[in-house]
């Protein structure tokens, strides 16, 4: 648990707004007083390796990242689909990255619905051309999640979203070797930590 969530405050400290598709990931990044997300980077998605995640989860050494947003696409009526089975195991694997790092960056899961088309919006509305928001596009989404967690967190004063948990799965013998992340998330009514 880090400091800030100890003492019943959100965490100070620069955080990571993730946005994960298919083919590209977007990362923000917000200053050290949770004020302003901004767009950080684009990661090239590669699913065999996933060498997006393992940089991602050394970029948050770096920048001595606090916590991690991972937006979260539930449709309008809060379901959850492939998207967001997609979201929640690339959370699963950046969790599962910097536990092997050494790492206790919490990475939480938080509802991103339409923050793309919000990004894609702010685009067009900032002049850029429509074919050059490909190239940008993932990090404006992951700045409006990162923005919004650190708004919640703000108003609250509390941590935000769900957190995703990395743990050793025991092996198909039950001897104790890992088979994959095993992922616990602890919900939060109304994004409150109960």
């Amino acid at each position: 648990m880090t400091e800030g969530a100890a003492a019943g405050v959100y965490p100070r400290g620069v955080k990571l707004g993730v946005d994960v598709g298919t083919v590209r990931v977007g990362v923000a990044v917000c200053d050290r007083d949770g004020i302003l997300a901004t767009p950080l980077r684009t990661l090239q998605r590669n699913v065999k390796k996933n060498t997006d995640v393992r940089i991602l989860a050394a970029l948050a050494a770096e920048l001595e990242a606090v916590e991690i947003f991972v937006g979260l696409p539930r449709t309008m009526k809060g379901e959850e689909h492939a998207s967001a089975r997609m979201a929640t195991e690339y959370a699963q694997l950046l969790a599962l990255s910097l536990q092997d790092a050494g790492s206790d960056v919490p990475v939480r899961l938080v509802d991103e619905r339409l923050s793309t088309v919000s990004a894609h919006r702010a685009l067009h509305e900032a002049g850029m051309s429509s074919k050059n928001h490909r190239t940008v596009v993932d990090q404006v989404a992951a700045a409006g999640i990162l923005q919004h967690a650190i708004d919640m967190q703000k108003a609250r004063g509390t941590e935000v979203g769900n957190r995703v948990y990395a743990e050793s799965a025991p092996g198909p013998t039950g001897d104790g070797a890992q088979s994959g992340p095993a992922v616990q998330t602890h919900s939060s009514e109304h994004g409150r930590l109960k």
